[in-house]
């Protein structure tokens, strides 16, 4: 008579796979090994069950931002928020992408205050949204080489001096800036621009050199008129610039910075133009803001996260461009650019991709 026997071992792993069967809904088949005896002579055989694996838990991704002014600010901190706002909806939400930030940090101590309890925390991701915090970020990173830390704009990882969980990024701004450049030299009826920069220092220079440099490409005789107010905050001096460039004979007018609502009102209040940088500022003065150039972080922050996650800390440098589409120049409907006008802009920008222009080179007057 035969006798088969199965080993104890066969009902103990049907019993975990069946526990296990509750918590994912996906099944596998898992191939188990089975022992039995016929007859005395022992036959190893491999019998197909099916059952579902216990997933790994799922941890959301921590990134922190620290910066210079409000996530409203309708310029540099909105464009870097409104990015991982929509990277965070791309992923999921809220359990796959934690966003948190500290906002109106002018004073350099509590940025890097900030930045350091963000890293202490177990971020991710830790972000210094402003070139002044550059030096914060290369002293503070070499503490928590476990975490990613990145600051802009500038294109310095720090890895000179040994630094290798640091990414940088620049918005190459006077990309942008030329093309409104164009715009504003060709709808300019008095021939004299007006551009008030914060300092002279990372995309806020590129973009005023950028906007001159296309203006007097686009005509010769141009007068671009530059000022510098030496603040970012400081809103009663943009504004203060902008009534000295009108009263100058500007009806156009730039600039950059969170501080450039002064001159929004003082260009709405008296006729003038605007064109915007680092976010369509279009809300601020419907009728008045011609276009603005755009910035969209959200490509090199998702690289910086796929980054982290392969186990690169840092050690990269990313751009925006027109070519990889982190700068977009957009119109206000509201105000009506002639088509030959756009045309013109549309070449800018063609030419800027193809290499054929070089957004920083003023044309010998």
């Amino acid at each position: 008579m035969k006798k088969a026997f199965f080993k104890l071992g066969l009902v103990m792993v049907l019993v975990a796979l069946f526990a296990a069967s509750c918590a994912a809904p996906a099944a596998v088949e898992v191939p188990v090994e089975v022992t039995r005896i016929v007859e005395g002579e022992t036959i190893v055989e491999e019998i197909i069950v099916t059952a579902t694996p216990v997933p790994e838990e799922q941890k959301a991704f921590r990134i922190a931002f620290v910066a210079p002014s409000s996530v409203n600010d309708m310029a540099h901190s909105q464009a870097l928020y409104q990015a991982l706002l929509n990277i965070q909806e791309e992923m999921g939400g809220p359990d796959a992408l934690e966003i948190a930030y500290s906002e109106g940090m002018f004073k350099i101590p509590d940025a890097a205050a900030a930045i350091r309890d963000y890293a202490a925390e177990g971020y991710d991701l830790v972000i210094g949204h402003g070139s002044q915090y550059g030096t914060s970020v290369a002293q503070i990173a070499p503490d928590f080489p476990e975490t990613s830390f990145a600051w802009g704009t500038s294109l310095d990882t720090f890895q000179a001096q040994g630094v290798e969980n640091v990414f940088a990024y620049q918005a190459e701004s006077q990309q942008g800036g030329y093309v409104l450049g164009t715009i504003a030299a060709l709808m300019s009826e008095s021939g004299v621009l007006g551009v008030s920069g914060p300092v002279e220092a990372g995309d806020a220079k590129l973009y005023v050199d950028g906007f001159e440099a296309g203006a007097k490409a686009a005509k010769s005789d141009i007068v671009v008129n530059i000022s510098y107010t030496g603040s970012f905050s400081d809103v009663s001096l943009m504004a203060a610039a902008a009534e000295t460039h009108i009263g100058a004979g500007a009806d156009m007018l730039t600039g950059s910075s969170q501080s450039v609502v002064g001159a929004i009102g003082v260009a709405k209040e008296q006729g003038a133009y605007w064109f915007g940088t680092q976010w369509d500022q279009t809300e601020l003065a419907s009728e008045t803001v011609m276009a603005s150039q755009v910035y969209d972080w959200s490509g090199i922050v998702k690289d910086m996260i796929a980054a982290h996650k392969a186990g690169v800390m840092g050690g990269k440098a990313y751009t925006l461009t027109f070519k990889n589409g982190g700068l977009v120049i957009g119109y206000n409907p509201a105000v009506e650019v002639p088509a030959e006008v756009k045309d013109a802009a549309d070449a800018a920008i063609q030419g800027i991709m193809d290499g054929a222009i070089d957004p920083l080179a003023i044309p010998a007057s």
